[in-house]
């Protein structure tokens, strides 16, 4: 599978897209999500953010992905025991 020049781009920036991703809401909460570039099935795209559902707080929000190396151990720990809503 070919990944697009972008794709690339944000993965020598730190940057896990094009599949499960950290990201981060607008009031800060971690979480895990399905990244895909280029589409998405349970988000709105907004450029480099997306409107999605934080299952951290509970709402609607604006989320962008999270460098790995930004992330503690903890963070990380944490984003991955809280995931969005999985596709059926």
């Amino acid at each position: 599978m070919l990944l697009s020049a972008g794709t690339i781009a944000a993965r020598r920036r730190g940057y896990a897209i094009g599949g499960e991703c950290v990201v981060r809401c607008l009031q800060g909460h971690l979480f895990t999500t399905i990244w895909l570039p280029g589409g998405s099935l349970k988000a709105v795209r907004l450029g480099w953010f997306r409107f999605q559902w934080c299952p951290v707080g509970e709402h609607w929000t604006a989320v962008a992905p999270v460098r790995d190396s930004d992330l503690t151990p903890s963070e990380k720990w944490f984003a991955q025991q809280h995931r969005d809503m999985r596709l059926p």
